[in-house]
């Protein structure tokens, strides 16, 4: 049976799961001396551009979508059309509305993204800014957000210390030993039907982002239970930070009080449709790239004994998300993670560049996956199932209680 292309894992991956892991030899300094330093500089102008660029078509969507509840009546009051194929026109045309709107605002988020680490303009104030704009318009905090997510890049893949989608152990799932352990107590836990699967994937997908901000969820086990993004005194911010979390927050009730009079003004099906609705798709681009980035069977978590921060940086994975459409609207932060990572620093519209110098210099460390992105995303959230307690070195077992890759037999360190 031909297996479609959509449900066959990339190539790249596959040569992973078949070539034992030894950490890169390559060192920090000949990544930072194959950059030319032009790809440095920061363009005001051009950030202008693309703040332009990205409003006019969120706008120009937004605007196309206010027709189409009058068109679709005119199908059938001036020309006669049936109504069940105007229905199917309607929201046929509806549907294409919310997956572009919701592309578009991601790119928002993205923009805001690379706004909090400074990398759109030699500005420090514009920088901020744009970032707290852009993010509190899809009710991100942005000043909270950017301090966690700055830790996050400090220490990638450190089991001890990141701060996004840190690997849950045995231990944390009650499992026993695995020199004791049956396939049955794996099962017991995480076999589930496909349906449920999907249903629990589509769940993390639309609502994820919201209950890491409130719960922080696969955030560093190292915090008390109820830590969240919203209070000032939250383990997860310094003490100088806490001006920020307020202006936050403010932000966030400003643009709920925004909203509420959008609601009322234009009725509460026409908000559900217009920004409601892609203001959820856009939050499951933004959950899949970032889940995608750091979560894959075949990449690394290390142990603080283990963990640098080169290791760390080259333990994630570029994907083509979306093709050109998210080169254009999401600003190449799937293309371009790995060197996002070494240089955040870096303008979005020159990571490409630092890309193929990074090939060049790490060869086959550098990690691309041409698996369809949403063929990952299911394989990454049914695989990725937990890590052992101990090893430096680890990687995700799955529901069998197997990992897709080992450690080389001449460096293990467990």
């Amino acid at each position: 049976m031909i297996q479609l292309e959509v449900f066959r894992d990339g190539p790249e991956y596959e040569l992973r799961k078949k070539t034992p892991f030894k950490p890169t030899k390559v060192k920090l300094s000949d990544i930072h001396s194959s950059i030319p330093k032009h790809l440095y500089k920061k363009s005001t102008l051009r950030t202008a551009y693309y703040t332009a660029r990205d409003i006019f078509f969120a706008v120009l969507v937004y605007k196309l979508g206010t027709f189409i509840d009058p068109v679709s009546t005119l199908l059938v009051s001036k020309y006669g059309y049936n109504p069940v194929v105007a229905s199917v026109v309607k929201w046929s045309l509806w549907a294409l509305y919310w997956y572009w709107e919701g592309v578009i605002l991601a790119g928002w988020w993205c923009l805001g993204h690379e706004a909090g680490h400074g990398s759109l303009t030699p500005h420090n104030w514009l920088n901020n800014a744009l970032g707290f704009v852009l993010h509190t318009f899809l009710l991100v905090p942005f000043y909270a957000w950017r301090s966690t997510h700055h830790a996050h890049h400090k220490a990638t893949c450190s089991i001890e210390r990141d701060e996004n989608y840190v690997p849950r152990t045995r231990s944390d799932y009650g499992l026993p030993a695995a020199n004791v352990a049956h396939i049955q107590d794996y099962h017991d836990l995480f076999e589930e039907t496909p349906i449920y699967s999907l249903s629990r994937m589509l769940i993390m997908q639309f609502f994820g982002w919201q209950y890491y901000l409130c719960t922080n969820v696969l955030g560093s086990p190292m915090y008390p239970e109820g830590t969240h993004h919203f209070s000032p005194s939250s383990p997860l911010f310094k003490p100088h930070e806490r001006n920020g979390i307020i202006a936050s927050n403010i932000g966030l009730a400003v643009m709920s009080s925004i909203l509420l009079v959008y609601a009322q003004n234009v009725g509460f099906a026409n908000f559900i449709k217009f920004y409601f609705i892609p203001y959820i798709l856009a939050n499951h681009w933004i959950v899949m790239l970032t889940f995608l980035h750091h979560s894959d069977p075949t990449i690394p978590h290390y142990r603080a004994k283990e963990w640098t921060f080169m290791r760390g940086v080259v333990a994630t994975v570029d994907r083509p998300l979306l093709g050109w459409a998210g080169r254009f609207f999401l600003h190449n932060v799937s293309h371009d993670h790995i060197a996002h990572h070494f240089f955040s620093s870096i303008p979005f519209y020159n990571q490409p560049q630092v890309t193929e110098h990074i090939k060049r210099v790490l060869g086959e460390d550098y990690y691309y996956d041409s698996t369809n992105t949403f063929r990952a995303l299911y394989r990454s959230f049914t695989e990725c199932c937990f890590i052992e307690d101990d090893g430096d070195i680890v990687f995700y077992k799955n529901r069998h209680g197997q990992a897709a890759r080992e450690v080389a037999s001449d460096i293990r360190t467990d």
